[in-house]
């Protein structure tokens, strides 16, 4: 009971944090409180929601990947050539995108767990060599895929885009593996106490490469998405996508020791910085102090973290 209290607790605060920006912005500006502002938001982050989800495990198991948005624009890479330069149907390209993602996020398990190397390094080297990969697939040019992919980004369901839904089911579904499946609980036991998982039998190289593919699986789909907003993929697209990724599931509340996380949360911690950054838009801020106040929340978030461990 009391875990059920506490989790409530939980939702219920980011909730309000949630409420509170879009009622101060909604006061201090003029159009915030439009339905084209809110369908421009849920139409926007997609890709980040379907990030965190991903960023969300890994974290759980106190390790990092720094490579998500070098790998996004090498998946987006590998699918926009296919479908242009080798006339590829549309499913096998986008199945080709995500299993680009998932051998990428394969591999970063594979030397994290077989050489014990940290994960920091490993992910911070797979950022540059996908980034390589990317500029070499698309030979360092903008691949405009247009019509093809642009229903994609204009299909809706009662006037909420259809990426969104699309992001939001694949948020429920990693909310019920964390909390309703062996995987999610085994990667919450080796993200507490990894030896304690070692001597309890649970194998944790395995749920560990699980997790990286996983992770690696999503940031493909992801790139389907961040595709058909811009219409295109750019080799140079992606760039700190990783950075927000870890923000959005920061501010959700996931620690960065390891061992607590949750996927509802870092959801709404794409939401407060989707909200925060449009409303500052509306009010004017300049791309300096945008970034300023951003990060002033994601320490703020960090700081009550390490309040929350010692508790």
């Amino acid at each position: 009971m009391d875990h059920w209290k506490r989790q409530a607790l939980e939702y219920g605060s980011m909730l309000g944090v949630l409420l509170a920006l879009v009622a101060f912005f909604g006061i201090t500006t003029d159009h915030f409180l439009t339905l084209t502002n809110f369908q421009t938001i849920l139409s926007q982050i997609p890709t980040a929601i379907i990030l965190a989800v991903g960023m969300t495990f890994i974290l759980i198991l106190g390790e990092i990947d720094l490579s998500v948005g070098s790998v996004l624009a090498f998946c987006s890479a590998v699918f926009s050539v296919l479908l242009l330069h080798h006339e590829w149907p549309m499913v096998p390209a986008i199945l080709a995108a995500i299993a680009a993602g998932t051998a990428a996020g394969m591999l970063n398990g594979l030397i994290i767990t077989r050489w014990s190397v940290p994960s920091f390094i490993v992910t911070l080297a797979m950022l540059e060599i996908a980034r390589g990969l990317t500029y070499w697939v698309t030979d360092s040019r903008t691949q405009y895929v247009g019509q093809q992919i642009e229903w994609i980004r204009e299909a809706s369901l009662l006037g909420i885009p259809a990426s969104f839904l699309a992001a939001i089911t694949v948020a429920a579904a990693g909310q019920i593996i964390l909390s309703q499946t062996l995987l999610g609980r085994y990667s919450l036991v080796v993200g507490q106490q990894e030896k304690v998982a070692i001597y309890s039998g649970i194998d944790t190289r395995r749920i560990k490469l699980a997790v990286f593919a996983i992770g690696g699986a999503l940031v493909g789909l992801a790139s389907i998405l961040h595709t058909a907003r811009l219409s295109a993929s750019d080799p140079n697209s992606g760039i700190g996508l990783e950075l927000e990724a870890i923000a959005a599931v920061v501010i959700g509340g996931t620690s960065l020791s390891g061992g607590r996380g949750s996927v509802v949360r870092s959801l709404f911690g794409v939401m407060v910085i989707a909200v925060l950054g449009s409303g500052l838009v509306q009010a004017g801020a300049q791309e300096h102090t945008k970034r300023i106040i951003t990060g002033l929340v994601i320490v703020g978030a960090v700081v009550l973290d390490r309040y929350r461990n010692r508790a």
